[in-house]
């Protein structure tokens, strides 16, 4: 597919959108660096955490993700109103929780109570904020497939040097998580979400799959984070500010992703996709 056919099937505002979207997925930003320098590098920041820790806080986060879908699955229903504060607030609620945590220590341990509720209060917050920016690119929140792609979100992180620690290029990431979505949603448009609970505890289910590819890559940005509130900066303000550079970067990921999906549907995946790939 060349060059000059792509840009005569997608109109020259939406390719400056893909290569502002690829941008915002290919460049974490600085604050997102900063984050990732205080918390380590991948190869060596999940180490400073002790296996038993980190074991700990990939089985939390698999089920503070698995309790988000959960809810979503069985309270999300056609007709009711869902309510949109705007990025901002989402953003207040999230450095709050970090400034509270941040004043009571949470940091002095992964495996603490309060870093328990902390992060799983952040992270409900976050899901809330992607749901309100997919629903802006005109993804219906009450999809099933719109729901999962949500979650999705939490496994992208960028392609920059400062992360180079983990496959981030957005398709490639995208590919391995689709196949992954198509099938917990066959799954459950088959079975429906009746014995969600017994359904959740079968590793071999296609939505326990999904779920556990997105918590391993997930675990990672929170073991940096984790990390970079235990240096010893401002308390209370230092976890608020982690917080706020926290649901920052995954707005700026579900801004980009769901700005690709809408063109996706706009012109097809395969044109998006190959302009994405070709724009620098």
């Amino acid at each position: 597919m060349t060059e000059s056919y792509i840009n005569n099937k997608i109109s020259p505002e939406d390719l400056e959108t893909i290569k502002k979207a690829k941008a915002s997925m290919e460049d974490i930003g600085l604050l997102m660096q900063g984050l990732n320098k205080l918390g380590g590098t991948i190869e060596t920041g999940i180490k400073i955490i002790p296996l038993k820790q980190q074991l700990w806080l990939q089985t939390h986060i698999d089920k503070i993700l698995m309790t988000l879908v959960k809810s979503n699955l069985t309270t999300m229903q056609k007709g009711k109103s869902f309510k949109k504060p705007s990025p901002i607030v989402y953003k207040s609620l999230v450095t709050a929780t970090g400034v509270v945590s941040g004043a009571l220590g949470a940091a002095t341990g992964i495996g603490t109570a309060i870093f328990a509720s902390e992060l799983a209060l952040s992270t409900k917050f976050i899901m809330r904020s992607i749901m309100d920016i997919a629903r802006s690119e005109g993804e219906d929140i009450y999809d099933l497939e719109t729901q999962l792609s949500c979650l999705q979100v939490f496994a992208l992180g960028g392609d920059s040097k400062d992360d180079d620690g983990l496959e981030t290029s957005y398709y490639t990431s995208r590919m391995v998580l689709d196949n992954a979505i198509k099938g917990a949603g066959s799954y459950i448009s088959k079975n429906g979400i009746s014995g969600l609970n017994k359904l959740l505890l079968n590793s071999t289910n296609p939505l326990v799959k999904l779920i556990s590819s997105v918590a391993s890559r997930f675990t990672v940005q929170v073991s940096e984070k984790f990390i970079a509130q235990a240096v010893p900066l401002i308390g209370a303000a230092g976890g608020g500010s982690v917080n706020y550079i926290f649901i920052n970067h995954f707005q700026k990921m579900a801004k980009a992703h769901f700005t690709i999906r809408r063109l996706e549907r706009k012109y097809s995946r395969k044109l998006v996709e190959t302009a994405y790939l070709k724009l620098k």
